[in-house]
This record gives structure tokens, C-alpha cells and sequence, in this order.
């Protein structure tokens, strides 16, 4: 699906951005069922819907009005929409992502779709996902598929290059999980990042462990990723997955091996948020589970 340069180049440099990876009908398909999702929150004022252990789908930014919306998140999108869940499990996308894993096959683990509509306030704090999705061993990799041009400026995806082979920095801060590293951290590594932009239908590829953040969108441009997380068919998942489907665990490539294959890594097990979703508590607003 992708050349050998290129998975060398993932695994050098912790990411890798593929165009084309999916067409342009199946990326028309995706905002269609996106853009619903947007006019339907217009008439919310809160999070809502739910999901399998339930919390809510849908999560609304701070700055959300009738006529500004700002749907920032939609979890597991593949349990109320057929194209978001052939995207996830039976598409290009998961073929190379289970390449890029290295192991025997791959598992899909969840999905979700992070938003910034024009002129929004999300942001996401620099962090590592394998602290929210850890596992027995860290052949996980964040596929995220651009829906919407992404571009230098509406808020793309930084990345600090090779980060994935450094140490895990605690998400825990002052007794409580903030979904985030220290601000030491961010100050000391995180000063040259590399932005991932591309046109609609192209995939970064992020390994679990590379730090990352994204700043607001204050363009007329919309910015929508969907995000789905694969690990290597032999690692066992610790603790409640963060964002539960009926497809979670299921094979998106490769065989079974029957096996489970673990690596040294020391951490903290994080919390669930009670909320809708990370953004509260990166934002120290996840009051339930201070």
C-alpha cells in the first residue's frame, strides 16, 4: 500500500503524511454525514447524544451559537454512520496503517472526528496518545484522515519529530489527569515543531508516543480530521477504552497471531473523562473526576 521509504520514514521520524488515500467520493460521503451533524447542532445547546458507555456524542466548543457553530468532537461516528465505519475498518487507511504497525496484523481500537469550524476556539494541548490508549506494547498508530483541507493556517496538527522514541511524559499533574504534559515539557521539547497539512483525502500517520498539539482555527477554512486509532494485532489493551464501539478489537489486517506481545514501559493509567470528551480535561473543567 505505501513504499518501504516511507514506512522507514514513519518509524524515523515518528509520522508520515500520505495524499489519496481515500477517494473523493468516499471523502464527499464523510462531510456529508459531518455537515448533518453540524446543522443539527445548531439547535443544541449542550453536548448530547450517547454513546456505548453513556457519555455524550457530540461536544460543543465554549464559543458555540445557532449561527457560529463549533462541533468539536464526534464520538465513534462509526456506530451512527456506514461511511465513517468503512473508512475505519475496511478502507486503504487501515491497510496502511496495519503496514505501518510492523506486526503480524492490526486492530481497530476507536474513532472519533475532531472539528475546528471557521473562526473556533479549539485547541488541544501537546500530549501523547499511547497515555490515554495504553497497551502492552506502543505498535499503535493515529490515523488521522483529512475530510476538509487541512492547511498551514486553519489549526493543523504540530508534531514534534522523533519525540516517539523519547521517554513517556506524565499526563498526570497535581493529583489529576490532565490529558496533558507539563508545561516544562512543552518548554523544553516542543519548540520546533512540524506541521501536517494536506488536501482532503490524505492520512497522518502518528506513532502513539509522538507529541503533538494543534492551535485554533481562525480562518474561513473549516478543519475536520477523523481520527481512527489502530494497535498491532498482539497488544493487549490496559484499562476502558476511552471511546467504545462493537467494532473495537476487531482485525483490519493480518491474521491472528494468539499471542500477546509486551514491552517495557513504565506509566500512570489515565482517567475516563465524565464528560464528553479529552477537552475537558485538558481544559481542568472534568470537575466529577477531580
Amino acid at each position: 500500500m505505501i513504499e518501504q521509504w516511507q514506512i522507514e520514514q514513519y518509524h524515523q521520524q515518528g509520522f508520515l503524511v500520505v495524499e489519496n488515500v481515500l477517494s473523493a467520493e468516499e471523502i464527499a460521503a464523510l462531510q456529508r454525514d459531518f455537515d448533518g451533524w453540524v446543522e443539527e447542532s445548531r439547535s443544541q445547546q449542550a453536548a448530547w447524544g450517547e454513546t456505548l458507555d453513556g457519555r455524550a456524542r457530540f461536544d460543543l466548543e465554549g464559543d458555540h451559537r445557532a449561527d457560529h457553530p463549533s462541533l468539536r468532537r464526534v464520538s465513534s461516528p462509526t456506530e451512527i454512520s456506514a461511511d465513517y465505519r468503512r473508512a475505519a475498518l475496511q478502507s486503504r487507511m487501515a491497510q496502511i496503517a496495519g503496514q505501518l504497525t510492523g506486526s503480524q496484523g492490526a486492530r481497530f481500537h476507536h474513532s472519533k472526528i475532531n472539528s475546528k469550524l471557521p473562526h473556533t476556539a479549539t485547541k488541544v494541548e501537546w500530549h501523547q496518545d499511547f497515555l490515554f490508549t495504553p497497551h502492552s506494547n506502543d505498535d499503535i498508530v493515529t490515523a488521522l484522515l483529512m475530510v476538509s483541507e487541512v492547511t498551514p493556517e486553519n489549526g493543523p496538527l504540530n508534531v514534534v519529530p522523533g519525540s516517539h522514541k523519547g521517554p513517556l511524559y506524565s499526563h498526570w499533574q497535581n493529583g489529576r489527569f490532565t490529558g496533558a504534559v507539563d508545561k516544562s515539557v512543552v518548554d523544553e521539547q516542543c519548540g520546533q515543531p512540524a506541521a501536517c497539512f494536506g488536501p482532503p483525502g490524505s492520512v497522518c500517520f502518528m506513532h502513539t508516543r509522538l507529541l503533538h498539539a494543534s492551535s485554533p482555527n481562525e480562518t474561513e477554512l473549516p478543519r475536520t480530521l477523523f481520527i481512527a486509532v489502530y494497535a498491532a494485532e498482539d497488544a493487549l489493551p490496559f484499562g476502558d477504552n476511552p471511546l467504545p464501539s462493537l467494532d473495537a478489537g476487531a482485525l483490519v489486517s493480518g491474521e491472528e497471531s494468539g499471542t500477546i506481545r509486551s514491552t517495557a514501559n513504565q506509566f500512570r493509567l489515565p482517567q475516563k473523562p465524565s464528560g464528553a470528551s479529552f477537552f475537558v480535561q485538558q481544559a481542568g473543567n472534568d470537575l466529577a473526576r477531580s
